[in-house]
């Protein structure tokens, strides 16, 4: 989840296309799709300790560390109680850095990171450097509303009370990570409404509005990332995070437009969609009813978007990965070309996550807020280097296996 859709959260030029960690007003359009998208393969081994590691040289200025350890210490209280679901670290291997992040400074950040941490990539098979895949995300801003008031017909829904999770690791070891969402009928779990029943009814009259949306188009692309800014009538912000989901599957609406031929292939950006919604408002709820996935909210307060890890992200130097190849809370050295074919080589951390950043080498890249951060994420669809740091006790170990 980017901003806590486990979820990261879901990019948003391949989000559009490839399943959902984003708003959606009227600003300047992001650069025009290419015609030959490209998509990340899909991933076929589990989790990062499955697949080879090999170490690398880390080659690292000042002007990147620096801001980066701002953003690493942030993470440590979470990134030590969390258990990392790829397997390359285990309880303990942390601690060293993150005192140490404590009493560093921003001038000794270089240092530190060359210190503390050896670089490693994954290396799953056929596998070459720089064949990773970047996207980008955003925080959405949309015209809102605490009440119902006219103009304002959308509800954006809190988390229902018979909404229930299921952790199936605590049942199948196999399956550890892995969360099962519905209600239960009687003594059995059944799935949760879909979209469409929600859209046609299913939480109307129980309490559940958090807030209204002027717009059903933007409140859907809000939902998408999963977190965002309302801009109510008296002008102020109220800033909603994700909260929970229904459980079902996401559908990316732009692959359904692009299979009907209602989109030219490479042409479905989330202008175009929105193009398409409004030009065609009655078939409109039945491509979005055609995404089966919900989200949920919650009103946040204070420093925000808030990322998976319970922290806020930071434009420029937060992305969102898979916890089963990255370990959240983990520097990441991203090298990849930004839109425009600007180059851009950043020390990033992985706060965050995404329903549609799955596999090894995948990252989504949280590029801020407002007009620009839109343009830019949702022409960001780029290969990408993507070289990881361990603690250097938790490399040793991973490269001495035979």
């Amino acid at each position: 989840m980017r901003f806590q859709f486990n979820t990261a959260v879901l990019p948003v030029a391949a989000l559009l296309l490839l399943g959902a960690c984003t708003t959606v007003r009227p600003v300047t359009p992001p650069a025009p799709a290419p015609a030959a998208p490209v998509t990340p393969p899909a991933p076929a081994i589990s989790r990062a300790a499955d697949l080879p590691l090999a170490a690398v040289p880390l080659r690292l200025t000042a002007a990147q560390a620096g801001p980066a350890l701002t953003v690493f210490r942030s993470s440590c209280k979470s990134l030590q109680a969390r258990e990392d679901r790829s397997g390359l670290t285990q309880a303990g291997d942390w601690a060293s850095a993150c005192a140490a992040a404590a009493t560093t400074s921003e001038a000794e950040a270089q240092g530190f990171f060359q210190g503390q941490f050896t670089a490693v990539a994954v290396t799953p098979a056929g596998a070459t450097p720089g064949s990773g895949f970047a996207t980008g995300y955003y925080e959405p801003e949309i015209a809102g509303s605490r009440t119902p008031a006219p103009g304002f017909p959308v509800p954006l829904y809190k988390r229902p009370p018979d909404l229930i999770d299921v952790n199936l690791g605590s049942f199948v070891a196999d399956w550890k990570g892995r969360t099962l969402r519905g209600k239960l009928e009687g003594t059995s779990l059944v799935p949760y409404a879909d979209r469409g029943a929600i859209m046609a009814g299913a939480l109307k009259g129980r309490g559940l509005e958090l807030a209204w949306a002027a717009d059903p188009y933007e409140a859907f692309f809000l939902e998408i990332q999963g977190s965002g800014r309302l801009r109510l009538p008296d002008g102020s912000i109220m800033r909603i995070g994700y909260a929970g989901q229904n459980g079902r599957d996401y559908v990316a609406i732009g692959r359904v437009l692009v299979e009907r031929g209602d989109l030219p292939r490479g042409g479905a950006s989330m202008d175009t969609i929105l193009a398409w919604l409004r030009a065609n408002p009655g078939k409109a709820p039945a491509l979005l009813a055609a995404n089966p996935s919900a989200v949920f909210f919650r009103e946040l307060t204070g420093d925000g978007p808030i990322g998976a890890m319970g922290v806020a992200v930071t434009p420029g130097l937060s992305l969102a990965a898979d916890p089963a190849f990255v370990p959240l809370g983990a520097p990441v050295l991203v090298e990849t070309t930004l839109p425009g074919n600007l180059p851009l080589a950043a020390l990033m951390v992985a706060q965050d996550t995404g329903g549609a950043i799955k596999g090894p080498n995948r990252v989504d890249l949280f590029r801020g807020a407002g007009a620009a951060a839109r343009a830019e994420a949702g022409a960001l669809a780029a290969k990408a280097g993507i070289t990881l740091l361990l603690p250097r006790a938790a490399a040793a170990r991973l490269l001495a296996r035979p």
